[in-house]
C-alpha cells in the first residue's frame, strides 16, 4: 500500500477494516428519556474543565434509544450531561457516556472525543412507564423512568434546546504515554424533524459504583423530564479551544 493510499484511507481505525464509514451520521427514530437534577454545585464544579462555565448545579440524566443509525446500526447509550457556557453561548458538555456497541464507541472517542464506554443501557416501555435503566458488565448504576406521555411537552423548547452546540473534551495519548491531543470540540445536531415529545412525573436513582461513577453528581432535587422520539444528523465537530497551545494561556 502506497503512502498516498494511506493517506486517503486514514480516516478510521483500523485502517483496512474500520470500525465504522465516513460521516454524515442519520438517526432515525431516536428515542430519548431527559431527566434534568439538581446536584451539588461544589461537586458539578470540580468536574465540569475550563473555560466551560456552570450557571445553575443541573445535571441532564439521559437514556437514548437508537434503533437505526448510519453506519452505527442499532444501540442504545446512557449518561450525564451538563447544562454549560462557553464564550456567552449556553450549550451542553458531555460529561459521561455508557453504551453497547462497537462502532459508535469507536466513531464518537474517534471523531468528536465522545466519553464512551462498554455497557449495557436499556430504555423501554413498561406497561404505563418509559424506563431506563444501566447496567455496568452486570452491576446496576442507574434507574430512570417517567409516566408514559402524560403531557405533550413545549416542541418549540424542546426543538431549541436540540439545536444548542454541545461540547466534547477529546482527550487522544501519544505513543509515549502523554497528551498529544487534548482539545474542546463543540458540535451540533442538524435536519432535526422532531416527531413527538411529552412531559410527566418522573424518577431517578444513581448508585455509586468505582468504574461507572454516575453517582459523583448525586441527585438533591429532579427538575424536569422530557421524552422525545426525531429524526436527526450527527454534524461533525470543531475545535474551539486546544488546552495545549501555549497562546491560548491559562483560562
Amino acid at each position: 500500500m502506497k503512502v498516498s493510499e494511506v493517506r486517503a484511507n486514514a480516516f478510521a481505525m483500523p485502517l483496512t477494516s474500520p470500525a465504522y464509514p465516513r460521516g454524515p451520521y442519520r438517526f432515525v427514530n431516536r428515542e430519548y428519556l431527559i431527566i434534568t437534577y439538581r446536584t451539588d454545585p461544589a461537586k458539578l464544579r470540580a468536574l465540569v474543565p475550563e473555560p466551560l462555565q456552570i450557571d445553575e448545579p443541573l445535571v441532564k440524566y439521559e437514556f437514548i434509544r437508537m434503533p437505526d443509525s448510519t453506519g452505527f446500526g442499532d444501540y442504545t447509550e446512557s449518561g450525564q450531561v451538563i447544562p454549560v457556557s462557553f464564550e456567552g453561548r449556553h450549550g451542553n458538555y458531555t460529561h459521561c457516556m455508557f453504551l453497547n456497541g462497537h462502532p459508535p464507541i469507536a466513531g464518537g472517542r474517534e471523531i468528536w472525543g465522545f466519553p464512551k464506554q462498554l455497557a449495557e443501557p436499556t430504555l423501554t416501555t413498561n406497561v404505563d412507564s418509559l424506563v431506563g435503566t444501566l447496567r455496568y458488565h452486570g452491576v446496576p448504576v442507574a434507574l430512570a423512568s417517567m409516566g408514559y406521555k402524560h403531557r405533550m411537552a413545549n416542541h418549540a423548547d424542546v426543538l431549541a434546546s436540540m439545536k444548542t452546540p454541545n461540547f466534547l473534551l477529546k482527550i487522544i495519548p501519544h505513543v509515549d504515554g502523554t497528551v498529544r491531543i487534548c482539545e474542546l470540540v463543540e458540535y451540533h445536531l442538524s435536519d432535526i424533524d422532531l416527531k413527538g415529545a411529552w412531559t410527566g412525573p418522573a424518577a431517578l436513582e444513581l448508585t455509586s459504583h468505582a468504574m461507572a461513577p454516575v453517582n459523583e453528581l448525586p441527585v438533591l432535587e429532579i427538575v424536569s423530564a422530557v421524552h422525545i422520539v426525531a429524526d436527526l444528523t450527527l454534524e461533525l465537530g470543531t475545535v474551539v479551544y486546544d488546552y495545549l497551545d501555549k497562546d491560548e494561556g491559562p483560562f
